[in-house]
């Protein structure tokens, strides 16, 4: 009965590889309940798996009536592994008259890109190096070491409490740019080990969800910058970005904020309160609806280390005073380094580029040196680490020649800049987007 069921399989996929799709057709089935999607010339059909697909429904379906071949290999450790999923969701292939590309991408640049993904596996980029991730995770245990001691050594003192509250901050963003490189698979060579350190390293040593997490940021990195895809570019009506938007909310005559102030604004908003209000409230109301067990008792663990290790010094309500700072210090770096890369950038509707130009659409670079490196966790390659989120983090700078040369032969513009510049540009977006906003509202 085994083998007649196999057979009967081998049967059912050689029967949906005989029926052939075209791309206008494929382009129709991009509905809630109904999405395919292709990958490498074949079709699948993900209405029913994407409920469970691992890293969230909202990724994949970002997909559905196009061709995910390249999104499929930058989030997939083990693709082969994989196949084995896909396999039952089958139901066709490419008419032989179809290209391979949707919507009139360019194939010469579709592929070359996918040769150089190839060089860098070739030059062993996608290997983690453990030394440095093991001195890395070292120093953020040290820091918090660190911290304790000086309050146990020199007392509470406001001098005192404030460096400890700038050894905590340092240590948590620290800690926040190593769990994006346990989140990202590109630490160990199998995907177990990786999500199990991740969930250490944000839940214990920063009190946050591993799953809330990667549901959040793979839909940013499937589609960066694309409005009701990109959940980074959702600012709940309290900021207008690029270019499109804010007409739009304009011509609507929309007003939530007087939006050409909020590159003044901003400073008062976005980064005290990201972490410390917006993200904490969102972090533990979703573990709870959604069941996240594991997440919320690693979180738990956090907050329980926390407590033991300050309360004999602060008591209770001093403690919590004490993490409020140290998530306000900590937000305002997180805010400025990972904005910095995306807003100034172009942030529209969904258009259809192939990966490498959508990538760099939405990105660019921070120049390099150490301290950009170390304070940035790396993310002043935001470029490449875009183009392949899996590649660990300290081999961006051997890759990044390459992507250049690439972008240069087809004309695919690669910024780079100073951190200072960076930090600029987003003010600068900021004002231009808001500029755009008072115009369409008062004139259209």
């Amino acid at each position: 009965m085994g083998k007649g069921g196999e057979k009967g399989e081998e049967v059912g996929e050689r029967e949906a590889q005989n029926r052939l799709y075209s791309w206008e057709e494929i382009r129709r089935h991009n509905l809630r309940t109904d999405k395919w999607l292709v990958i490498e010339r074949k079709v699948y059909n993900i209405t029913k798996w994407a409920a469970r697909h691992p890293g969230g429904s909202r990724v994949i379906s970002h997909y559905a009536g196009e061709d995910a071949t390249d999104a499929f290999w930058a989030f997939h450790l083990n693709p082969s592994f994989v196949q084995k999923f896909l396999k039952p969701l089958l139901i066709g292939e490419l008419a032989p008259g179809e290209p391979s590309q949707d919507r009139g991408k360019n194939p010469q640049l579709v592929d070359d890109f996918r040769a150089l993904r190839k060089t860098a596996e070739d030059m062993n980029l996608f290997k983690a190096d453990p030394l440095f991730f093991s001195l890395y995770l070292a120093h953020i245990i040290m820091m918090e070491a660190l911290a304790w001691l000086l309050v146990s050594y020199y007392g509470t003192s406001w001098i005192t409490t404030f460096i400890l509250s700038c050894i905590l901050a340092t240590s948590q963003a620290q800690a926040g740019w190593l769990q994006h490189d346990f989140g990202h698979l590109s630490v160990f060579k199998k995907s177990k080990w990786n999500h199990i350190v991740h969930k250490f390293v944000i839940g214990h040593l920063k009190g946050a969800s591993a799953n809330w997490w990667n549901h959040r940021h793979f839909q940013h990195h499937a589609k960066p910058n694309i409005f009701k895809k990109d959940p980074d570019v959702n600012m709940l009506h309290i900021f207008v970005l690029g270019d499109s938007q804010p007409v739009e909310y304009g011509k609507k005559k929309l007003k939530y904020l007087p939006y050409h102030h909020q590159h003044e604004y901003f400073f008062l908003v976005f980064p005290p309160f990201l972490i410390p209000v917006y993200f904490q409230i969102q972090i533990i109301m979703t573990m709870i609806r959604r069941r996240f067990w594991a997440d919320l008792a690693w979180a738990f663990s956090y907050y329980m280390r926390y407590f033991i290790m300050y309360i004999p010094f602060y008591g209770v309500l001093g403690s919590l005073f004490l993490l409020t700072f140290v998530r306000f210090l900590e937000s305002h770096w997180f805010v400025w380094v990972t904005q910095m890369n995306h807003i100034p950038m172009d942030i529209d509707c969904e258009k259809h580029r192939d990966w490498l130009s959508a990538q760099l659409a939405a990105t660019c670079n921070i120049e390099q040196s150490f301290f950009n490196d170390w304070f940035t966790g790396h993310l002043n390659f935001q470029i490449e680490h875009h183009l392949f989120p899996m590649m660990p983090r300290h081999n961006y700078w051997k890759i990044a020649p390459l992507v250049k040369s690439l972008c240069t032969k087809y004309g695919v513009h690669y910024e780079e800049k100073s951190l200072g510049k960076a930090f600029r540009d987003i003010v600068g977006s900021l004002k231009k987007s808001g500029a755009l906003w008072l115009d369409a509202y008062l004139h259209k």
